[in-house]
């Protein structure tokens, strides 16, 4: 593991009264997805970034599809603090999607 790894967690609360609540809710979720997030809880989301650049460019993904309902909080730590959670009920996530292992660096071995 690496120290400039990073991981963007990304918590949110949104209304479920209306279909258009219900659909906005969805759209998020999937777009969530289909940037390489993974849900930890229902309303919890986390995605491995390289470095800060990185979450910068993500941060702007999201801002731009920012559904502008509810309430949306981001917190940026290092993979190391992130490795340091501790799980008081449930289990560690052993997944390969959820840790640094699924990252290719292709180029020079002293990058």
């Amino acid at each position: 593991m690496s120290y400039r790894f990073m991981r963007m967690i990304l918590m949110f609360d949104m209304p479920m009264q209306s279909p258009e609540d219900k659909r906005t809710y969805r759209q998020f979720r999937k777009y969530l997805l289909s940037e390489g997030f993974l849900m930890h809880q229902f309303s919890i989301y986390s995605k491995l970034l390289l470095n800060d650049t990185a979450n910068k460019a993500m941060l702007r993904r999201l801002e731009k599809n920012n559904p502008k309902v509810g309430n949306i909080s981001l917190l940026t730590v290092t993979e190391k603090q992130f490795a340091r959670m501790i799980y008081l009920n449930g289990e560690k996530s052993d997944s390969v999607a959820n840790t640094d292992d699924r990252i290719v660096i292709l180029g020079d071995e002293d990058v």
